[in-house]
């Protein structure tokens, strides 16, 4: 009787499988478990005590949670079309310059290369009401008072966006000026051709060229602010009262500071099935886009 052998596929993944099975695979399961649970990092018993759908339904009726989730969906939304606009701007200057175009380049991708947690320390100095440079440039110029840009709730708004937009515009710019580059000359010449104004031929060919570019830009884009939390933590904590409070600080308020993990775990997982939501939709967006211009073509 001969052994049955396992694949040797089997056998070269089989460490990889092990691996991710142990880093990604068990605490999945186990986080989703515990949303069931009223687990408390203070009272580990309370793991072993089922409540069902108990959490899901308290989220469904928080108003701290639809408050943070709206914040969200408003930060994700100024912070999306300004980095789409801005990128798209830097990307088609970009494409204009005949010299040191590489090194430019080179220097768009800086910001992309800093740790969130360094930007978020970095315009935390910047905001700073006191010794920050944004109020010294104000006082310079005249003003005398000084603005409480991280004590504010909207000014602290403002800022956490502006730090978030300097830090990721030049993935759209990246990716749209990639765009730019496969885009065939042939139909811009035929429109110049026959007439066209430079805005006419970006509005019906340039543009609808970009747009799977931009999608898959907003999909990356959307999934990273989304679960923004690294700069939201450094700059405000989610303060001032809360007024800058997005899901993913909520949730970490809610499970180390509270202790309330069951409840924290609760919270991701309807976070992920809105992040999977605007996936989806973004990438119908993109599908409809690719069908279009193989239509155009």
């Amino acid at each position: 009787m001969t052994r049955r052998r396992l694949p040797e596929w089997f056998v070269l993944l089989l460490p990889a499988i092990i691996v991710i099975a142990a880093v990604v695979l068990i605490p999945l399961l186990f986080s989703l478990y515990s949303s069931f649970t009223p687990y408390k990092l203070t009272r580990p018993s309370t793991l072993w005590k089922w409540v069902g759908t108990y959490n899901y339904e308290k989220i469904l009726s928080d108003a701290k949670f639809w408050a943070a989730f709206g914040r969200t969906v408003l930060f994700l939304t100024i912070v999306l079309n300004l980095e789409l606009l801005l990128g798209l701007g830097i990307a088609l200057m970009m494409n204009k310059v005949t010299w040191g175009q590489r090194t430019l380049r080179t220097i768009l991708m800086f910001p992309m290369m800093f740790s969130p947690i360094l930007v978020g320390f970095q315009f935390k100095f910047i905001f700073n009401d006191n010794i920050g440079l944004v109020n010294n440039v104000l006082q310079s110029m005249g003003f005398d008072a000084a603005l409480p840009w991280l004590v504010d709730g909207k000014l602290a708004m403002f800022s956490i966006m502006f730090a978030e937009i300097w830090m990721s515009t030049s993935v759209f710019a990246i990716l749209i000026l990639a765009g730019l580059f496969a885009m065939p000359r042939d139909p811009l010449e035929a429109a110049k051709v026959d007439g066209c104004t430079p805005w006419q031929s970006f509005r019906h060919i340039t543009l609808p060229f970009l747009m799977p570019f931009i999608y898959i830009a907003m999909t990356i884009r959307s999934l990273d602010v989304a679960r923004a939390y690294d700069i939201v933590q450094i700059m405000t904590g989610g303060g001032p009262a809360r007024r800058t409070e997005l899901l993913w600080t909520l949730m970490s308020r809610t499970g180390y500071v509270d202790a309330r993990m069951g409840l924290a775990n609760a919270m991701g997982y309807v976070s992920i099935i809105l992040s999977i939501l605007f996936t989806i939709y973004f990438f119908r967006k993109l599908s409809a886009a690719r069908a279009e211009l193989g239509m155009a073509g």
